[in-house]
């Protein structure tokens, strides 16, 4: 299917948009929220050059080549509000959580026990399993809440399984969970599931990669 008039800018816009999440936190010293919320104006700007191009077309003028002939109504916010509320509490609901172990002290056992018993790679190759269960944004951020002691590359480590790893199963990571909110019936838990073996596959061998440049 070709890609509509107009797809190739947001995807550049896109990579602009971390480009500047990135940009805001390591110059500029400004949460990364700040720079996510940037780029959702450079996409609501272009997203009101793109219904005036739309309107324009209907008026007789004539369309570029490849452009869907039909009205755009290109409406980012109409997309987030068919974002579930259930999935949205579910991350608060986690990072409460997460939190509350915490203040509690709890973090810091499991952490002692987990990174002391077993050692910081079978521990960190633990975690990537882990939240493919759970999801990884509230697993990771409870390794950076226990802050366990360990050395550069094993963070490396961590951040690599705990992004992989999480996406062995559907609900793994927030692009899924969102994923099966809008395709309904297309992408479920079940379908993802075909592509875990491949996935795992690519797990191991970032790992053992990882490890290979790094020993």
């Amino acid at each position: 299917r070709p890609v509509k008039f107009g797809g190739v800018p947001i995807a550049i816009l896109f990579i602009l948009t971390i480009a500047t999440a990135v940009t805001f936190h390591s110059v500029l010293h400004i949460p990364p929220v700040f720079g996510m919320l940037t780029g959702l104006a450079y996409l609501k700007f272009y997203g009101y050059f793109l219904n005036q191009k739309s309107k324009s077309w209907n008026h007789g003028s004539e369309y570029p080549p490849g452009a869907n002939q039909d009205p755009y109504d290109f409406d980012v916010f109409s997309k987030i509000a068919h974002a579930e509320w259930d999935t949205l509490f579910f991350f608060y609901g986690v990072i409460m959580a997460v939190g509350g172990l915490g203040f509690l002290g709890y973090l810091g056992i499991s952490s002692e026990y987990i990174y002391g018993e077993f050692g910081a790679t079978n521990a960190n190759i633990m975690v990537g399993v882990l939240s493919a269960l759970i999801d990884n944004i509230p697993v990771m951020y409870a390794i950076l809440t226990m802050n366990p002691d360990m050395p550069h590359v094993q963070w490396l480590l961590v951040t690599l399984t705990a992004g992989v790893g999480g996406s062995l199963l559907s609900i793994g990571s927030a692009a899924g969970v969102a994923l099966m909110g809008q395709a309904r019936g297309k992408y479920t838990f079940f379908s993802h599931l075909r592509w875990t073996p491949v996935i795992a596959l690519g797990y191991a061998a970032s790992i053992w990669v990882h490890l290979l440049i790094n020993s």
